[in-house]
């Protein structure tokens, strides 16, 4: 599955990429997120989420295999299984960063595997963003072939990602 979100942060792109690139500074804006261990380069974690009826906790580790600060461009690769053993779930997170005006774009694509009983609820069921957080008409998703030419489609898992912006949008500001 691919998620892809597009978001601008009212911050210098050398501020953003400082705050994106840190990983014990981000963590704690993803919801179910929890950061146990940091071993040189390797970040080791717990990630719970609940996907209709279904709840996992996965164990796993991320680590960054691209950091290309000239070019604002991060590829961090995570990993883990589910602690009850029903299954896994890795991840290509790939986030680049281009100047504005008004700040910094931020373009994060999220190339999502997931086994077990939570791949059985697909893509629909993926978890909503807290009420007000952001609209479902700022949430989208790629156009498929399905689609109309042009047309986005609204996304719960947008929705999800808009919730990480608007937690991680506090990171952005300077202390």
């Amino acid at each position: 599955m691919e998620l892809a979100h597009e978001f601008t942060v009212s911050t210098p792109i050398d501020r953003a990429w400082a705050v994106l690139t840190d990983v014990e500074r981000i963590a704690p804006c993803m919801p179910g997120a929890e950061l146990t261990e940091v071993d040189g380069d390797t970040y080791h974690g717990l990630v719970k989420v609940k996907v209709g009826p279904i709840t996992a906790q996965y164990k796993g580790t991320a680590s960054f295999v691209e950091k290309d600060e000239a070019a604002h461009r991060a590829v961090l690769k995570a990993a883990g299984r589910d602690a009850r053993g029903q299954g896994n779930a890795s991840a290509t997170v790939t986030a680049v960063m281009t100047e504005e005006e008004e700040g910094t774009r931020v373009a994060i694509t999220t190339d999502m595997t997931v086994s077990g009983r939570v791949a059985q609820f697909g893509r629909g069921s993926w978890p909503m963003s807290p009420p007000g957080c952001c609209s479902s008409s700022s949430a989208t998703s790629k156009p498929t072939s399905s689609d109309p030419p042009g047309r986005e489609r609204p996304s719960s898992a947008g929705d999800a990602l808009c919730y990480h912006r608007c937690r991680a949008r506090r990171e952005f500001r300077a202390p």
